[in-house]
């Protein structure tokens, strides 16, 4: 599936393009951001080779990286990255990993949490996938409110799951099955 647009109510998810560095290396150069992710604060040069290759996977056959710049729908200004990385070592097992990263200064908005829906719409309308999963920092209570909020369960914990500069992490997993979801969408939509 390129390109991926999807479109919510002040976010949408698109690919990126090369005019996108500086507005990633504001989120990826970060150490507020990048606290709480699998991995220390990026330069330029590491932005620049991570445009490269998330732009090149997307026109991958079959596509399983969709990482997707989170843009402003109404200036199409990107502000985060999102990730929904599928399962290709299980092939018909229908399980991606999402991830999301937006500018510090815009956090609190409810970005994130339109972000974590329009990647939970694109997994289970968008590829029809059974099973999305995010795994977070243990320290990161943010992402903890926002993923129970969505209907993410709590599976439990990866002890030493990630090692970040000389320290090993654990990671807290969070997952949401497709009729989860799906009953979910059918509440808000009835009460509307």
């Amino acid at each position: 599936m390129f390109p991926v647009t999807i479109t919510g109510e002040r976010v949408v998810l698109r690919e990126f393009t090369e005019d996108d560095v500086d507005a990633v290396l504001a989120v990826y150069g970060d150490p507020v951001v990048t606290e709480h992710l699998s991995f220390d604060p990026r330069e330029r040069g590491q932005v620049v080779r991570t445009i490269e290759t998330v732009t090149r996977a997307a026109r991958a056959e079959p596509r399983t990286e969709y990482s997707l710049a989170v843009a402003f729908a109404d200036t199409g200004r990107c502000i985060g990255f999102a990730r929904l990385a599928v399962d290709s070592t299980h092939p018909g097992q229908s399980s991606a990993q999402l991830g999301f990263a937006v500018r510090a200064d815009l956090w609190g908005r409810g970005l994130g949490e339109e972000t974590v829906r329009l990647l939970l719409r694109l997994g289970f309308e968008g590829l029809g996938l059974h099973r999305l999963w995010g795994a977070r920092s243990p320290e990161n209570t943010a992402s903890d409110q926002l993923m129970r909020k969505l209907g993410m369960i709590e599976e439990g914990r990866i002890r030493h799951h990630l090692k970040i500069g000389d320290a090993w992490r654990d990671s807290i997993v969070h997952s949401i099955l497709e009729d989860e979801w799906r009953t979910q969408v059918t509440a808000v939509e009835s009460n509307v």
